[in-house]
């Protein structure tokens, strides 16, 4: 399969910081996703990142489950970054060769699972250029408001925030930007969405009754 990132898309990319691209996967890919994901998740390798509200201890009534790294526990999403679209979108976004940064995966729960607060990658990652360092993320389940899909805020990447400890999880920091500027991104299965390392994104609660997941690999130049 051949997906082709155009030129208008590239520049979109560079104004806004993120860019969604419908397809990116094929239905077949997505199916064997979800079985390894159901693998990973069976043999308890995803960890439940949401607390009480302190920072520490772990939620019962809430789950936000993660897995990072992935790859040394699946030759499938080992191998998914390689595939020569993703190397073809990541060198035409970023503008040269590219190094694969992070793998992680966040499955939220059906009826309970809470989502990751407002952070920019950039607040870890700490590159000198925002614009030079991107997350790709797949849906592999369809992704709307209500079962908490992701969420930018375009074109503010340039601009560092202010971050504190997230004491809504075990290990993550969390940003305050003006939420009336956000854009929700509801996706179909297999979209693809790019977003710089400058770009503050979030997710939301699944309220739904099916589950929830995206996965993401992190890439710089």
């Amino acid at each position: 399969m051949s997906v082709m990132i155009t030129a208008a898309q590239v520049a979109f990319f560079r104004e806004q910081g993120y860019l969604v691209v419908p397809d990116f996967w094929t239905p077949g890919e997505i199916s064997d996703m979800r079985d390894e994901l159901a693998r990973l998740r069976s043999s308890g390798l995803l960890h439940n990142v949401a607390t009480d509200g302190d920072g520490q201890t772990p939620s019962t009534t809430r789950e936000n489950l993660q897995l990072c790294p992935m790859w040394p526990h699946s030759r499938l999403f080992q191998a998914m970054p390689f595939a020569s679209r993703v190397g073809n979108a990541i060198g035409a976004l970023l503008g040269g060769s590219c190094l694969l940064h992070l793998d992680q995966v966040f499955l939220k729960p059906a009826g309970h699972g809470s989502g990751t607060n407002w952070h920019q990658d950039n607040a870890y990652f700490e590159i000198a250029d925002p614009l030079a360092g991107t997350a790709l993320w797949t849906a592999i389940h369809d992704a709307n408001i209500e079962n908490g899909t992701l969420k930018v805020i375009p074109a503010v990447f340039t601009t560092p925030l202010d971050h504190e400890r997230d004491l809504e999880s075990d290990h993550h920091i969390r940003c305050y930007p003006d939420e009336t500027k956000a854009t929700s991104l509801e996706v179909k299965a297999g979209t693809a969405i790019f977003f710089c390392y400058g770009t503050p994104h979030a997710t939301g609660a699944n309220t739904t009754d099916a589950d929830r997941a995206g996965i993401a690999f992190h890439f710089i130049r």
